[in-house]
This record gives structure tokens, sequence and C-alpha cells, in this order.
């Protein structure tokens, strides 16, 4: 079993393929102070309540936007399955991922496995929208590079920046109000903030569009992807584990030539 591990800002998704078929996905949320051996304890529970043996576990792939949970994740990867995490980054994945970018190193680790998945699935040109902690937009051209892309505030970390400083408004449940003009304050936060993201989300995408002189499928993915799909004008499909997908391909090209047991 290959356990792919996606660490984000908040929230960490775990899968387990038996070959190219995902078995699994674990959400949870990301603690920047977990230790490693709270993560292996974490772990454990987890396996033994999904009645899973860690045993079969053979291979780890790792993408992290946390640099301090990066190596607490790997050394639990050690100790708890005896495997040398892989960290998809653009660096090791040269070949799979291909980039016309000035500083390929820069590039997010989470973002080198969407634009891998993304083009393998969906075919080049693609853009991937990636609605996690930051709204990531990800560009693949026609002839298959990665050129760059967009980092916006996320969904949620907007609706919380309101709820933080507009003292009268309450936490409310980010989901499709049905009406642009809400009639009580819940509806009128939802329509400004679903609504809200699905209208930037075109508007960049467009732009993106107008940039590469063609459209292209767009691809949305993350935590709040099915709540902003459907309100969308240019998204074309929605793929949870896009990111995982990208970790497993990235494990499997490296492991085909040899750089990973």
């Amino acid at each position: 079993m290959l356990l792919t591990v996606d660490v984000g800002n908040t929230h960490t998704v775990i899968g387990g393929y038996e070959g190219q078929e995902l078995q699994f996905v674990w959400r949870m949320a990301t603690n920047k102070k977990q230790t490693e051996d709270e993560i292996r304890a974490t772990l454990s529970s987890m396996f033994f309540a999904q009645r899973l043996d860690h045993a079969h576990v053979t291979g780890v792939a790792l993408a992290s936007v946390v640099p301090q949970l990066s190596m607490a994740w790997k050394r639990a990867a050690r100790s708890l399955f005896d495997a040398e995490a892989f960290v998809c980054n653009a660096e090791n994945t040269k070949g799979l991922f291909k980039a016309d970018y000035p500083n390929p190193h820069e590039i997010g680790q989470d973002r080198v496995a969407d634009a891998i998945a993304a083009a393998h699935v969906y075919g080049a040109p693609c853009v991937v929208v990636d609605f996690g902690t930051a709204t990531n937009i990800e560009v693949v051209n026609k002839q298959g590079l990665f050129v760059g892309g967009i980092i916006a505030p996320g969904v949620s970390t907007s609706a919380q920046a309101l709820f933080q400083y507009a003292a009268k408004l309450a936490a409310t449940e980010l989901i499709d109000p049905g009406v642009a003009i809400g009639t009580c304050t819940e509806t009128a936060i939802q329509s400004g903030i679903v609504y809200g993201e699905a209208g930037r989300v075109d508007a960049l995408v467009k732009r993106i569009f107008a940039q590469l002189g063609y459209e292209a499928p767009v691809i949305a993915t993350g935590g709040l992807a099915p709540v902003i799909t459907p309100c969308s004008e240019t998204i074309t499909h929605t793929n949870a584990e896009l990111t995982l997908e990208g970790l497993r391909l990235a494990f499997e090209w490296n492991r085909a030539a040899g750089r990973v047991q």
C-alpha cells in the first residue's frame, strides 16, 4: 500500500492506494505543533479503527506546506512503516512535471502534485483551482508546461476574517443560499462569500484564458470545491482527491526510475 499525505495549513488529507485504486481517504485538522510521536499515535489509531494493518504500507508520498511538520512526518513514516517518505517537489519530478517558470524550487509541493494529476487525468492545457487555506490556481499550457498561477486568500480564510472583525456577524455555514439578494444576515453572508468566490474565480480564469489565447478544462479540488463549483461559469470538473493522485503519480514515476523503493 502507498500512503499519500497532503499536509495543508488547515487540514491534512491522507489517502491509501493499492496500485492505482484509492482505497480510503482520511481528513483531519492540521496541528502545526504536532510531534513525530503524536503523528505516529494518530496514524496507529486510525489504522486500528479501520481494521487495517500498517505493516502493509510499503511507501509514503508527502506534500507539505507546513515546513515544521515535514520532518515530523518523515520521521513518523520511518519509525511506523520503515519507509523513507518521498517528498514531492519540482526538482524530483522533472520529466513528469515540466515547467516554464523562473524558479521552479519556489513552487509549492501541493501545487506540483495538482498540476501533475490534472495534466495526466484531463490532458494539457488545463487549469486547477484548489480551494484550501489559500485559493491556488495552477496553469498548464498546451505544451504541457506549468507556466505559473495565482494565489489568493481562501474562502474559509476570508470568512473567518469577516466573522472576527465584524462583531455583529456570526459564523455561518458556507453553502449556496440559492438567491443573490439575502433576506437575512445568514443568506446575505452566504451570497457574498460563496457567489463572491465563484465570481472571483471566474474572473481570474477568464483573464488566464485571455493571456493564454485559448480556453482549457478547469478542475476544482479542495474542501469547498463541491460548494463553489455549481456556482461557477468556468469550472468544468471537480476532483476532490486530485492532490493525492498527483502524489501517487510522482511516487510511481520516481520508483520506476529507481529513485525510491
